[in-house]
């Protein structure tokens, strides 16, 4: 049986803006903590920009909890799709972009292509009131981050 915190999470929206500007916010991966609720702070740990195989520290909080992650850029699809693993718990974390009428629909996904590693799976019952619980606040993490993502696009 499938553990719920293994479980694909989604969150999308449909946003008034041209897929170039989504793509332009996207790419700059180091402004994510602007837009998610949990992400303090991502850091490239080699020169180079954003490519496949580059790697970020990411920090992260939830309420007095703070925990690093390694994350490896795997997919990268310039103006479409953009994925990086986090190698400390076993998810994929997906953007996807695509024109949808006047705008772009933006999707957030977290798959976990294999399982959710054994340090997740120790630390989230620990830290984060367990790992199904902890998934429910991630999907609505990312709900919250499409919406300022959705928000800052609209802006400009």
């Amino acid at each position: 049986m499938t553990d719920p915190a293994d479980r694909e999470l989604r969150a999308e929206a449909v946003v008034h803006a041209a897929p170039e500007r989504l793509w332009a916010l996207l790419r700059d991966v180091t402004q994510m903590a602007r837009w998610s609720p949990e992400l303090v702070r991502m850091v490239a740990l080699r020169p180079g920009g954003l490519r496949v195989g580059q790697s970020y520290l990411g920090i992260n909080r939830r309420k007095a909890v703070v925990w690093p992650t390694r994350s490896v850029v795997a997919v990268l699809e310039p103006g479409r799709r953009l994925a990086w693993d986090t190698r400390s718990s076993g998810a994929r974390w997906v953007w996807e972009i695509a024109p949808e009428g006047e705008g772009t629909r933006v999707v957030h996904r977290r798959p976990v292509p294999g399982a959710l590693t054994l340090t997740s799976r120790l630390f989230a019952p620990v830290f984060l009131g367990g790992s199904a619980g902890h998934a429910d606040e991630l999907e609505q993490g990312m709900a919250e981050t499409v919406a300022r993502l959705k928000a800052a696009a609209e802006s400009s």
